[in-house]
């Protein structure tokens, strides 16, 4: 593909608790022999960092990934940004939970040296700016994703705008508000309703320098999509971008 960088996602034998000191040594050096950079360490949970049930070892599964991401040299991980409380929410125990563990998690980043990119999608960029704001915790950062909030409501460019300081890392996905099978769905990079011209350009503007890491979600073709989609790219950010 001609790529720069690579994220993988911290599961299977990628997994903290399956790749040894041996095998992290191994990955690094195959990484090295494709002139490759590990940009992140994705870090899929199925429940959300304010869900109180079993949330203990989540919070000790991603402190090894973060581990695992300073020994591999991406130094960051992305985690799911849960839905913000309202002003009504503010003292519920869905809150609570939440800033707890992203308090946790922020803490063990400062000591380790890796920050923790979290992926909002479920508010408006400036909910999600003045939530972070509210921490004095140095490693806590985003992961941007503009299919994200696209199919949720919300506008990409007004939520890049609103976090710019903020962004370590990004995701270039796409997505359709409304389609033929009728709801928002996601698409490849480049067949969806997100001006990418403009949306490199507000990159360019917030002097983000990081990685636009291409992916895909959802589809049969995965691959043959996220291809096209570098390949698009090229178009607007040159070799090195």
């Amino acid at each position: 593909m001609g790529v720069n960088g690579v994220q993988i996602d911290a599961v299977g034998d990628l997994s903290p608790d399956k790749l040894t000191e041996t095998g992290r040594r191994e990955f690094r050096t195959l990484l090295r022999s494709y002139n490759l950079e590990l940009t992140a360490l994705n870090c899929p949970l199925r429940r959300g960092l304010d869900l109180a049930e079993n949330l203990q070892p989540r919070i000790d599964h991603l402190r090894k990934v973060m581990q695992l991401a300073f020994d591999l040299g991406a130094r960051k991980i992305v985690a799911p940004l849960p839905k913000l409380p309202g002003p009504e929410e503010s003292q519920s125990p869905r809150a609570t939970t939440a800033r707890e563990s992203i308090t946790a998690l922020g803490q063990y980043g400062d000591r380790v040296g890796t920050l923790v990119a979290l992926e909002p999608g479920l508010d408006p960029g400036d909910k999600v700016r003045d939530y972070l704001n509210s921490f004095d915790i140095g490693s806590l950062a985003i992961n941007f994703d503009p299919a994200n909030l696209l199919l949720n409501g919300f506008d990409p460019l007004a939520g890049l705008t609103a976090l710019a300081g903020k962004i370590v890392h990004t995701h270039a996905r796409d997505g359709r508000t409304a389609s033929p099978a009728g709801g928002p769905r996601e698409v490849a990079v480049g067949s969806g309703d997100i001006d990418w011209l403009l949306y490199i350009a507000t990159l360019e503007s917030i002097e983000y320098r990081g990685y636009l890491t291409v992916d895909r979600e959802a589809s049969e073709h995965r691959f043959a999509d996220v291809t096209a989609g570098v390949r698009f790219l090229r178009r607007f950010v040159g070799e090195q971008g």
